[in-house]
């Protein structure tokens, strides 16, 4: 079942922003897969390593200060797969990381508030506390295999995505400020685009800081027994998650929410625990008891209650219940443009704050 405001896309984009979470979903096993052989600081600087090349040299560097991207880099990609794959290691069921990790919706609201001074709805606030009481149980409630340590470690996880997600915003608000009207209109400021040059660049930061993290904890001779002694298993992990989960995820992502208000492709995120909990029950045998999956319910209508999925839905009911006769404008003025996707160009979430800057969405849609 598609998930509520999939009706917003066609058929063709709606199957494929489906696509898109299902591989973000498994992307989580993968992980956990590849690191039986592979130290995990080790293992998230060989992801981006091969997500850098060749794409560095294909994609233009983001329309966005140097600073900005670098801390981008550090918070979003460094820091979030850097604790994601350690929490991984250190007994995380990826089933369970794929659910925990959507905590990020509710800090990023919260961090946004606090950073940058955007003052939450009432409904995004409600989400937040919905979505913190989901988490709750999902803590105490876990199973005795799962390491307190590994769960506090994912949720760091999600809090460094989420301070990538209020820098990235703060970049594209920035960015926005300084272009010209000719700037915003020229090709290589197309949203899909944008994204991915942040999302490749960005990833500069993260081999080198990672392989001297390893280095460190791990000791070279275990570092060079790793890369000497490489298996089938990391080898086919990296270029699961660096090219389809990170370039091919974030390229038909990109381009959805270039030609779709981003209202319409924000909700599959939803689906993403969902799958990661089933790749996890079907390959790994993970089976999440009645508190996690209790807990894991709260904590996705808390979700959707902070990007306004519900309050959207809820809206069109009672629009198509009470049809209002469309009123004429000025004379003079004509209708508003239809962007490509036949909605009208004002049509992004209507939600401010958290969910309604694009760019703040492609940047946490990882």
């Amino acid at each position: 079942m598609l998930p509520m405001h999939a009706r917003s896309m066609p058929l063709r984009p709606s199957l494929l922003a489906t696509l898109v979470a299902v591989i973000w979903g498994v992307n989580f096993v993968v992980i956990d897969l590849g690191l039986g052989d592979m130290p995990p600081t080790l293992f998230v600087a060989l992801r981006f390593a091969v997500v850098l090349v060749p794409a560095v040299f294909l994609v233009p560097r983001p329309r966005a200060r140097a600073r900005d991207v670098l801390l981008v880099g550090v918070f979003m990609s460094l820091g979030q797969f850097g604790l994601l794959y350690t929490a991984l290691a250190l007994g995380m069921p990826a089933g369970l990381a794929s659910l925990v990790l959507q905590a990020q919706v509710g800090l990023t609201v919260v961090f946004a508030a606090a950073a940058l001074r955007e003052v939450p709805t009432r409904a995004q606030l409600a989400g937040v506390l919905v979505g913190a009481a989901g988490l709750v149980a999902v803590g105490v409630g876990r199973s005795a295999s799962t390491p307190a340590l590994a769960f506090v470690v994912t949720l760091a996880a999600a809090g460094s995505w989420a301070v990538g997600n209020v820098i990235a915003r703060r970049a594209g608000s920035r960015r926005d400020q300084s272009s010209t009207p000719a700037d915003r209109g020229s090709p290589s400021r197309r949203p899909g685009l944008d994204g991915l040059s942040m999302t490749v660049w960005s990833a500069l930061v993260v081999p080198v800081p990672m392989l001297g993290l390893s280095l460190a904890i791990d000791g070279p001779d275990a570092v060079g027994h790793a890369l000497t002694h490489l298996t089938l298993a990391p080898v086919l992990s990296t270029l699961y998650t660096a090219w389809l989960a990170s370039l091919v995820g974030y390229g038909i992502w990109n381009t959805l929410l270039a030609h779709h208000p981003a209202s319409a492709v924000v909700p599959f995120t939803m689906l993403v625990p969902p799958v990661g909990m089933l790749a996890a029950w079907l390959v790994l045998d993970e089976v999440p008891n009645a508190a996690e999956l209790t807990g894991g319910v709260v904590l996705l209508l808390g979700v959707a209650t902070t990007t306004g999925v519900l309050r959207r839905r809820a809206g069109r009911r009672r629009a198509a219940m009470h049809p209002r006769p469309a009123e004429p404008g000025p004379p003079g003025h004509p209708p508003a443009e239809p962007g490509p996707s036949g909605h009208p160009r004002a049509d992004v979430a209507g939600n401010p704050g958290f969910g309604s800057d694009p760019d703040a969405t492609r940047a946490r849609s990882r």
